[in-house]
């Protein structure tokens, strides 16, 4: 028997800011919230992301990190989508990759990578 994950939780200052831009990001709706959190994810719930409020903000790079694929448009058409989101390019010392290292609003840092995903 195995483990499955059901949720992946992100602490940070804004849960509504950043619900709102993962949603955005991700296509996923809210499924729930109250004072300190919001919780989104696809309509089948399988795995979602909990944004949890916390005072404290981030100061270094995150040990785990997102990845993305566009599902419907190459990866410059993705890009500008996410910056027109409200993702910002980092440099995190990556150097010339086929991938784009991006933050999002709160500076946690994830991937856009190339080629495209299945919806």
């Amino acid at each position: 028997m195995a483990a499955r994950i059901t949720e992946l939780v992100l602490d940070c200052t804004d849960p509504e800011r950043l619900a709102a831009f993962w949603g955005g990001v991700l296509g996923y709706e809210v499924l729930g919230r109250d004072d300190e959190s919001v919780e989104i994810g696809p309509p089948d719930r399988r795995t979602t992301l909990l944004f949890l409020r916390n005072p404290d903000r981030k100061l270094q790079k995150l040990r785990l990190h997102i990845d993305v694929k566009a599902t419907d448009r190459d990866q410059a058409e993705e890009l500008e989508r996410l910056l027109a989101l409200g993702a910002t390019h980092v440099d995190i010392g990556q150097g010339d990759v086929s991938w784009y290292t991006l933050a999002d609003p709160e500076g946690n840092e994830f991937c856009l990578l190339s080629g495209r995903a299945d919806p």
